[in-house]
């Protein structure tokens, strides 16, 4: 039997050296399944070595190489490949007859060993080029998390590659991006983030946080263990002492750039564990925030401003949001389109809001309709409320409780838009409505009202700027931004829900004050340069405490009813009304008025009811009043602004001002050597503002 097997072996073993490779992998299928079961154990062995050395060096700053990485990956594919071939061994081995020689099925037994052959001539390259003289190197590309961008980005290269210069110089360790809500502090920060995908300056990694207004220190550090690479679970369970050395231990051997969005307050490093930037180290540290004071809390003392939009980028970023299907859809509507546009003034936010909003209004009338909404009430246009306001509420959100800071602002929309307002008159006004407390002297109480300008100024909700005067004298100024503006006039009006609590039309063409429904709840009312002629309303206005009604040019009489309800009213503005050349009895009656202005009017005698305010602490009677007698009887009197007007010549009103004992400012023209030797007579303190001009001889 022996004989004849081994007869029928040769026979055999004579036919497939007859045929070939091709019956080579029927012959030798039980051989070969051995030889990738063994070589397979060998190349998983490999695979975890070579791992292990890759995450060593990843621990260290180092980044794998790439053809590291694509070998790990083929071990991966050829696992799962080997596995499902292996799974039908046993059948194919049980298919083979005569000592494996022979089979049942030829065709099958034939395409199953030849994929048994090939797996197996490929196991064993990958088993040869697994070896390494090293697995990583030092990354020279930062590893970066690409951030998507809008489409429609304008206006910002200039201060993008500014931004940019200033942080690839080895001199900067730390950069703030600071400006209002809106402008696009976010996406400049999102662009210098992408750069850094194709910049080759050695950045090892690039890490992103969005910080906000409520900052939470383990907030950000999850979310820079995260991008270092520390599982997640482990890392839950750390204390926040474990966190901070973990994190510090892992960047500080590497060059790193972290990028914290929108920051509302200093956001100390060591608390968090992130090494400090140094020009030796080579790191990087750069934030967003509405806030100069921050950037100064953060050791940045010259932050970049972003600022809104030029009118010619603005026009280009609203046509584009717009499309030119509605610009050209009727010959009017690209000239209404520009007025919506300059309406936003410059604010990216706004552009992008309004612009989405009137994409497809391609009528004249819905165009008017929008103007006359963000002309009149632009609280009430689509978008503002929901998307607008509440990004731009989080600056107002910010300011302190125990200052007057936020009453400050909202009194800043009193004004026109687009307005220079100047800080002295603003602090008057503060003074005046007892945001501010003067009794313990006009200069403390003016160091902190400007405090608060700069406060406000701070927080980018305000600008400053210098405006020139007369003899080309600068007067420090400040401005709010009109949709800041209306921001502000929402949350006057109880954030819209009481759209008579502060009434403001200004310059609307008013010929007399406007009606309203329930004057008890008004508080404020601004009717600044209208046409109103006559005033004989006689509203009952309890609450109110704001009357500003300069620049009517055509006012000539207030009736006496007028005055008769307003308890309550504590500043009244009737400023460069230049043909109101009186004032009634009833002005008496207004018991509670600390702040008169009457400079510019027709008045030149003081009115017999006006002697009788008691709490009038402000009177402005420049380029107007000839005498002034009976000043005495105004005994809380602080500040007397008497510029370009002759009263010097009174000589009994100029001794009246003996009387005044709290009186601290006097301002007032010298128009001869006379007028200065009658001046200096007068035993009261006086002091010349920037304004008077004090000391000139006209």
């Amino acid at each position: 039997m022996s004989f004849f097997s081994c007869e029928i072996g040769q026979l055999l073993n004579h036919v497939c050296s007859c045929f070939g490779s091709e019956v080579n992998y029927i012959c030798n299928l039980g051989k070969n399944l051995d030889a990738l079961d063994k070589a397979m154990k060998v190349l998983r062995a490999r695979r975890a070595d070579v791992l292990t050395d890759v995450q060593r060096k990843e621990s260290e700053g180092l980044q794998r190489l790439n053809e590291v990485q694509e070998w790990l990956t083929s071990v991966e594919d050829i696992q799962n490949k080997v596995y499902e071939l292996l799974l039908p061994s046993t059948d194919e081995l049980d298919r083979l007859c005569l000592c494996g020689l022979c089979t049942k099925h030829l065709a099958k037994s034939h395409i199953y060993g030849k994929s048994v052959f090939e797996m197996l001539e490929e196991v064993e390259d990958l088993k040869s080029g697994g070896v390494f003289e090293r697995v990583a190197r030092r990354p020279t590309v930062a590893v970066v998390v690409e951030r998507p961008l809008q489409s429609n980005i304008v206006g910002q290269e200039d201060i993008f590659e500014k931004a940019w210069n200033h942080l690839m110089d080895k001199g900067t360790e730390k950069m703030g991006l600071y400006g209002m809500g809106g402008v696009g502090k976010t996406t400049l920060l999102e662009r210098i983030n992408n750069k850094f995908k194709f910049a080759n300056d050695g950045f090892e990694i690039v890490i992103w946080v969005v910080v906000s207004s409520n900052l939470l220190i383990e907030k950000i550090q999850d979310e820079i263990a995260e991008k270092l690479g520390f599982p997640r679970e482990e890392w839950k369970k750390k204390e926040k002492t474990e966190k901070v050395t973990d994190i510090h231990t892992r960047l500080k051997n590497k060059k790193f750039v972290l990028l914290l969005d929108d920051i509302w307050e200093e956001v100390d490093l060591k608390e968090i564990g992130v090494p400090s930037p140094t020009r030796e180290n080579g790191c990087k540290v750069v934030f967003t925030t509405r806030s100069t004071d921050v950037c100064g809390q953060m050791g940045v003392d010259d932050p970049m401003e972003v600022k809104c939009l030029e009118s010619d980028e603005a026009w280009d970023l609203f046509r584009e949001i717009v499309g030119r299907i509605t610009l050209e859809s009727h010959p009017e509507i690209l000239e209404l389109a520009c007025e919506v546009a300059r309406k936003c003034r410059g604010l990216p936010l706004a552009l992008n809001i309004i612009g989405k909003n009137m994409a497809c209004k391609r009528t004249v009338q819905e165009w008017d309709e929008a103007i006359d909404t963000l002309a009149s009430s632009a609280a009430d246009f689509r978008g503002m409320k929901d998307h607008i306001f509440p990004i731009l509420k989080y600056s107002y959100d910010g300011l302190r409780e125990d200052l007057p800071v936020k009453s400050c602002f909202q009194y800043c929309a009193l004004f026109p838009e687009d307005f220079s307002i100047k800080k002295e008159k603003l602090v008057d006004y503060w003074i005046g409505e007892r945001f501010i407390d003067e009794k313990q002297g006009l200069k403390r109480a003016k160091n902190k009202a400007h405090g608060i300008i700069g406060t406000l100024v701070q927080a980018c909700l305000l600008t400053e700027e210098n405006k020139a005067h007369r003899f080309l004298e600068k007067t420090s100024c400040v401005k709010m931004h009109d949709v800041v503006r209306e921001m502000a006039l929402w949350i006057a009006n109880d954030f819209g829900k009481n759209k008579e609590r502060c009434i403001v039309q200004i310059g609307v063409g008013l010929r007399e004050v406007p009606k309203v429904k329930n004057w008890r709840l008004v508080r404020r009312m601004s009717l600044i340069n209208n046409e109103i002629e006559n005033v004989s309303d006689t509203p009952e206005c309890p609450e109110l405490t704001t009357l500003l009604f300069q620049k009517n040019l055509m006012m000539k009489n207030i009736s006496g009813e007028f005055f008769k309800s307003m308890p309550s009213l504590v500043v009244l503005d009737l400023s460069y009304n230049g043909l109101l050349n009186g004032l009634p009895e009833e002005i008496s009656e207004l018991v509670s008025l600390r702040y008169l202005h009457l400079s510019l009017t027709g008045i030149r005698r003081l009115p017999g009811g006006l002697l009788k305010l008691k709490k009038l602490i402000y009177l402005n009677l420049e380029r107007t009043i000839e005498s002034i007698s009976g000043i005495s009887k105004l005994s809380s009197l602080r500040t007397l602004r008497l510029v370009d007007s002759r009263v010097l010549q009174d000589l009994n009103g100029m001794k009246e001002l003996e009387l005044l004992e709290h009186l601290e400012v006097v301002t007032v023209s010298i128009w001869s050597i006379l007028d200065a030797d009658q001046l200096f007579k007068c035993s009261f303190c006086y002091q010349t503002s920037s304004e008077c001009y004090s000391g000139a001889i006209y």
